[in-house]
């Protein structure tokens, strides 16, 4: 007997519905696929770097492209398709890590500011007040005090990068809450974190999914600016900004350096815009039905 999916719970088809229409969408496939394959080189970043990033060999200094080293070697004889591979590892972690928990933060902040008005002034007056200082004086400020490395980058990123999720996810909160299906649940009983969690979240996702993609890609940007500037990951420790950082010296005399690590930021940053600017389309609730 066939077994469909869907039938278990309303989401599994959410999910069945989605998934057809992001197959419509060449640029949300390429933006995933580019993802996809770069979260895929930093795990596996072991298995293909050619080398060992820190492996130093001065008589190899400086070499040009070459099987043995496919983008040439650094200053200290390393091998860079090496390092710009590891970096990654380095660069993503970070990045998903301080994403997935602004996240978290500005949607708690944002359904309950909503949902309990009597919590609404004092939450969005802190949301402000964070919203109030430019994020990326306050992430220079926060490294410069606390010092360079992973601990203290991700709090950096993290402290005022959640204050604008707040206020989307309120937005939507204040909007959602008084419809139909949600005042339906509530009359047969629900609790409210059965409405938030059941109702109100699934169908905040569209603008959540936006901003993530956009903030994920914009988190890649500013720790290869901390890197850049010498804030951020310290060397021998590969990751993407400290290696422009080191190659721009170098510009003239071994370009692929720099340039290696500035286009993975590239595709990056150009992976995470192709699915922030299609996925409201594909998620926005207001042009489909509601998840009930």
């Amino acid at each position: 007997m066939h077994y469909n999916i869907s039938t278990v719970h309303p989401f599994f088809e959410w999910i069945q519905e989605y998934t057809v229409k992001i197959r419509k969408k060449p640029l949300l496939v390429a933006g995933f696929v580019i993802l996809i394959l770069m979260c895929l080189i930093a795990l596996s970043a072991p298995v293909i770097a050619p080398h060992d990033p820190n492996k130093q060999s001065l008589k190899d200094r400086f070499m040009e492209p070459c099987p043995e080293y496919p983008l040439g070697t650094d200053q200290f004889g390393r091998c860079v398709l090496s390092r710009v591979i590891y970096g990654s590892q380095t660069s993503l972690s970070i990045a998903i890590v301080s994403t997935v928990i602004v996240v978290a933060i500005g949607v708690l902040m944002g359904l309950y500011s909503g949902y309990y008005r009597r919590l609404d002034g004092i939450l969005m007056r802190f949301t402000d007040l964070m919203l109030a200082f430019p994020s990326m004086v306050i992430t220079l400020a926060l490294v410069g005090i606390m010092g360079p490395s992973v601990f203290s980058i991700i709090l950096a990123l993290t402290i005022p990068g959640w204050a604008k999720y707040a206020r989307v996810v309120r937005a939507t909160t204040l909007t959602i809450k008084n419809r139909g299906f949600v005042e339906g649940s509530r009359a047969l009983g629900a609790s409210n974190t059965h409405i938030l969690y059941r109702h109100i979240l699934p169908n905040s996702l569209a603008p959540i999914m936006e901003i993530a993609t956009l903030g994920l890609g914009g988190k890649i940007i500013s720790i290869a600016g901390l890197g850049f500037l010498g804030l951020g990951i310290q060397p021998p420790t590969p990751e993407w900004g400290t290696i422009m950082n080191q190659g721009l010296p170098l510009l003239s005399k071994a370009p692929l350096i720099a340039l290696s690590a500035g286009v993975m930021v590239m595709i990056f940053v150009l992976a995470t815009n192709l699915i922030g600017s299609e996925i409201r389309e594909v998620m926005d609730p207001k042009s489909d039905s509601v998840i009930l």
